[in-house]
């Protein structure tokens, strides 16, 4: 028989704080948080090198509760190493004590524990400590994780002759696992007390707050570590409809995203609340109007919400100087003043130009977005940018203008043709492709229930809009890396342009979709990134039923000289040098500048012989 390394312990024998708890110590912010969490530890989990130890002690601390490293606890009771217990008994054995023990830990009482790597992978394990705790996965990119694990040498699943590619492997497999934990904390190099006092800060502002099944994603600091959290705390509050909520921290300009069924009809009560006594003008499409107008109507009057309405044409045509005007002239005429605000409901079309005549008319008014197109709700709804359409090119007339709050109801895309949701998604495609490798290989294995509107939609809606919220952050009017948004928009918006914006032979998302496809193929074309890479991205749009090819487009007739002069047109466009998001592999995209027109024309004429 195999002796068991593992031997019971009194728990204080686990506490790695010499202080230990000591509810003194706490402070009221810190009092008032353990008792909102009711009685429930709190469970770091990640990959190693993470930080789990040293974030899960300061938060302790911070908190004044035990801190128990479930490693440490193992090596105590087994008197060796993990490396020792891998190499004595195996991986399988090691995962077997490891969850008796991470169950047991929880079961003594309230604590912060950080986990192994390997931890949450087990079902079992993840069911307890979703029983008896808040799971907060600690992300870290690979650079980043790497510069860490080199410093120690008691990581047995490196001791391979490659590390880094053993490293790379562990990432794709538990990634979309550790996705599943209750929130997750994206952290970069920087200060671990930053991440704490970012936790604490959020829960502290958030867990009052929400309801069973809620949740929330809170982008990365502009200052400080970069910090994603998607958090689905339960409180002891009555049932309500789940709404997730992602704010973008601009300052005093900071908004929230609310993501959720039913928004429409309670956009009235979340604007009374922002703007009391407030009138409003709500700005949609004919389509729009139809379905969602009379619902939005309805709550504004229980609001007891003055308000009148602009209906325009659906369709790209609409972002024109004369709807414009025609939009402007309206909010005037119903005499809106400065400080009321202007709605917009409908999909990136309205979206746009509302919030260009918000910011136009008495030289900038408050708006709200109420997006009801997948593609509106993970993109145009959220940044800022406003604007219309110039005989030219695509938004070449516009201004940043923030919205004070977006209401993205995932309802309403129940109405949505399949083809506008097919385009949306490839806007959430693109996220995972520019810089989030784990969440693409998340929408792999989960696209269908992204287009079956299950649990997967919201999840990807929320990380959709927090992955823009955290660039917007960064770079709000587009000088720096939000320019990295736009991977595929280059090609996209010629394509558009050529079509006349017609969207019966082309809508946005499908552009889209053919432009990040081009960007990927060019790319491997330059020795960028590998065929296998860009094959993958390329696959997966063609997966989901979306077009990738420039002569899949209904009566296409433009050659590659035509398309290059409709690219020096695009906003990226520097000095007369054309400026592309290209990429390096999936999740690898940057900013490309002074890219040869003959390179692009080369490339052109290649794509359109297929």
């Amino acid at each position: 028989m195999t002796e068991n390394p593992y031997r019971m312990l009194a728990p204080s024998t686990f506490n790695t704080d010499p202080g230990g708890p000591n509810p003194q110590r706490r402070d009221a912010r810190a009092i008032n948080l353990v008792r909102r969490l009711g009685g429930r530890s709190i469970v770091l989990v990640g990959i190693m090198g993470s930080g789990k130890t040293s974030v899960g002690r300061r938060l302790a601390a911070r908190l004044g509760l035990d801190f128990v490293d479930a490693d440490a606890a193992i090596e105590t009771a087994a008197r060796m190493t993990i490396a020792e217990i891998f190499k004595r008994h195996g991986e399988v054995f090691f995962r077997d004590r490891e969850h008796h023990v991470i169950a047991r830990l929880l079961a003594e009482g309230q604590k912060v524990l950080a986990t192994g790597g390997g931890a949450f992978m087990r079902e079992d394990t993840r069911a307890s400590i979703a029983e008896r705790a808040l799971s907060i996965w600690l992300k870290a990119d690979l650079d980043v994780l790497m510069r860490r694990v080199r410093k120690r040498s008691n990581r047995p699943l490196l001791h391979t002759e490659d590390p880094e590619t053993t490293m790379k492997r562990l990432i794709a497999d538990r990634y979309p696992v550790y996705a599943m934990a209750d929130c997750t904390v994206v952290s970069s190099d920087g200060p671990h007390d930053g991440v704490v006092e970012h936790i604490l800060t959020t829960l502290e502002r958030e867990l009052p707050h929400l309801q069973p099944g809620e949740g929330m994603i809170v982008p990365p600091a502009q200052n400080g570590p970069a910090m994603t959290t998607a958090s689905k705390i339960p409180a002891a509050m009555p049932a309500a409809p789940a709404v997730t909520r992602v704010p973008v921290e601009l300052g005093a300009r900071r908004y929230d995203i609310l993501i959720g069924s039913h928004l429409i009809e309670e956009a009235g009560s979340h604007i009374a609340h922002l703007f009391p006594g407030a009138a409003c003008t709500i700005v949609t499409d004919r389509n729009v109007a139809e379905r969602h107008l009379p619902s939005l109507e309805a709550g504004l009057e229980m609001a007891g919400i003055r308000h009148t309405r602009c209906v325009v044409e659906p369709g790209e045509s609409s972002k024109s100087y004369a709807v414009f005007a025609t939009v402007c002239d309206a909010i005037i005429a119903a005499r809106m003043e400065r400080r009321d605000l202007v709605v917009a409901l409908g999909g990136g079309v309205i979206g746009d130009l509302a919030g260009f005549a918000a910011a136009s008319v008495r030289r900038g008014m408050p708006f709200v977005q109420i997006p009801t197109t997948l593609l509106s709700q993970v993109d145009s709804s959220v940044g800022g940018k406003t604007g219309i359409n110039s005989l030219h090119g695509k938004n070449l007339v516009g201004a940043f203008h923030q919205p004070s709050l977006v209401l993205a109801d995932t309802g309403a895309l129940a109405t949505l043709p399949e083809r506008e949701f097919r385009a949306g998604y490839a806007e959430v495609a693109k996220y995972g492709l520019i810089n989030d490798p784990a969440f693409f290989a998340w929408l792999e294995q989960n696209w269908r229930g992204v287009f079956g509107a299950g649990p997967e939609l919201t999840r990807a809606i929320a990380t959709s809009c927090a992955a823009k919220a955290a660039v917007v952050i960064r770079d709000e009017t587009e000088q720096g890396d939000r320019a990295l948004l736009n991977l595929g928009h280059t090609f996209g918006h010629a394509l558009e342009a050529l079509t006349g914006f017609d969207g019966t032979r082309l809508v946005h998302g499908e552009a889209v979709a053919i432009g990040i496809a081009c960007a990927f193929r060019f790319s491997a074309g330059l020795g960028l990134c590998t065929h296998e890479e860009s094959d993958r991205a390329v696959a997966h749009l063609t997966t989901v039923g979306l077009p990738t090819r420039i002569r899949s487009i209904p009566g296409w007739t433009a050659d590659a000289d035509t398309m290059l002069h409709a690219m020096y047109q695009d906003k990226k466009v520097e000095r007369g040098s054309l400026t592309f998001i290209l990429a390096r592999g999936i999740g690898r995209s940057f900013i490309a500048r002074n890219i040869p027109a003959g390179d692009v024309r080369a490339f052109l004429i290649d794509e359109l012989k297929d």
